[in-house]
């Protein structure tokens, strides 16, 4: 038996995140490599946060708080997420690569012009896994916004078998936050240059999920 919405959001708004918020609480985090982020963040420059889908674990405790402004799914499991989100006080957008984001482009365009952090999921909502969609990188070199990478693993994890590979890191287990180099799309790339740039960035972010892989262990 399916509940009622209203119930489902009021479980995931307080049950949901109250684990979440205990399992992300009980872990030693370190951060690595936020310095640039922290100086885009205090001249007010606008930017993209790109972080694959099978790293989104501790991802909204960690921004919780902080005016960073998620992109989220319209689909089901993207609602467990907004709702889970808004519980932490967030403002979200609603939109995806499977669905029409007219809307929510216009959103993110005065979000990025105003001096805002988007949160981009480049392979979700349905992967394929580290396919880097190309609709981030087109909005940040519209809106002149500079990417920002970022990745989290752990010491102790499990793996699931789902398409994301999603990283469950246990209770307990020291976390490490990677940031990647910022990096900016020139405003004139296109075509196959624009697609050859893609699949670069493509490649740095998949080894950035590798960095932090190895770079946990000496944390």
């Amino acid at each position: 038996m399916r509940l009622p919405q209203p119930v489902t959001r009021f479980l995931v708004r307080t049950v949901g995140r109250a684990v979440i918020e205990i399992w992300s609480r009980s872990a030693p985090v370190t951060v690595i490599g936020k310095e640039a982020y922290d100086r885009l963040r205090a001249e007010g420059k606008p930017v993209v946060l790109l972080l694959w889908h099978g790293r989104l674990f501790f991802a909204p405790f960690f921004f919780r708080g902080t005016g960073v402004v998620p992109l989220i799914s319209p689909s089901r499991d993207g609602e467990i997420i907004a709702q889970l989100a808004a519980g932490w006080g967030y403002r979200v957008l609603r939109g995806s690569s499977s669905h029409p984001v007219v809307k929510a482009w216009k959103e993110m365009r005065a979000e990025l012009a105003a001096g805002g952090v988007l949160f981009i999921v480049p392979d979700g909502p349905r992967g394929p896994r580290h396919s880097l969609k190309a609709g981030g990188l087109r909005l940040a070199q519209e809106a002149g916004a500079m990417c920002v990478p970022v990745t989290f693993s752990a010491r102790k994890k499990k793996i699931l078998s789902s398409w994301d590979r999603f990283l469950l890191p246990y209770p307990f287990s020291r976390l490490v936050v990677l940031f990647g180099e910022p990096f900016a799309v020139p405003p004139g790339l296109k075509g196959e240059a624009f697609e050859r740039e893609r699949l670069r960035i493509e490649r740095e972010l998949a080894a950035l999920d590798d960095s932090a892989d190895v770079r946990f262990q000496k944390a």
